[in-house]
């Protein structure tokens, strides 16, 4: 079981207590504190358990691009050295709960912008963590040994922000960006957005 703090048991993981709210915006609030500019970064952990959807020489970069109060919009864009960029992914952070937890969900679009049906807007609701790391359970799967699956999401500021997955205590994938030097020009936006 993973031990974030006092809270209910939910799927063999513990969920965070209404009193992890400031944890929470001191969270989003570093989030936030990019927002405007682009990092690189790269892959540190490859998928073992299912074709990786990269190969480990693309250029990455995310991009802290939408940012209000009630929503964080982060694209990321893959640079393969032999094709287009695939600008298709966009991860959103929303309030959720009345604030109490956070609401990570996959906007997929496919070039033409149209939203890809059957690939988009799955994510979960956080489940615990502290003002520098957060998990997000995908409640509708687990591992083959019952453990909780989802996302870990960690940002240091002005130093890394990491996107990856996660089974039990280990990650299944992991991509880190470089938050120490922005980029000189942010990315063209998303497909599907102007």
């Amino acid at each position: 079981m993973i031990r974030l703090g006092a809270g209910l048991a939910v799927a063999g993981v513990l969920v965070a207590p209404a009193d992890a709210a400031g944890d929470l915006r001191t969270f989003w609030n570093a989030l936030a504190s990019h927002c405007g500019q682009a990092f690189e970064g790269v892959r540190v952990v490859a998928r073992d358990d299912r074709p990786d959807l990269l190969q480990g020489d693309e250029t990455l970069i995310v991009h802290f691009r939408e940012c209000s109060d009630e929503l964080l919009g982060l694209p990321f864009h893959i640079g393969p050295p032999d094709s287009d960029w695939d600008r298709s992914r966009t991860w959103r952070f929303t309030w959720a709960e009345e604030q109490q937890r956070l609401e990570l969900r996959h906007d997929h679009r496919l070039a033409d912008g149209s939203p890809d049906l059957e690939n988009t807007m799955y994510g979960g609701l956080s489940i615990g963590g502290d003002a520098a790391v957060q998990r997000f359970l995908y409640t509708e799967r687990a591992a083959e040994d019952g453990s909780a699956l989802g996302w870990q999401i960690e940002i240091v500021p002005g130093k890394r922000y990491t996107y990856g997955t996660f089974s039990g205590e280990e990650w299944t994938w992991r991509l880190d960006f470089d938050l120490t030097t922005p980029l000189d020009e942010t990315p063209p936006a998303p497909w599907g957005f102007d």
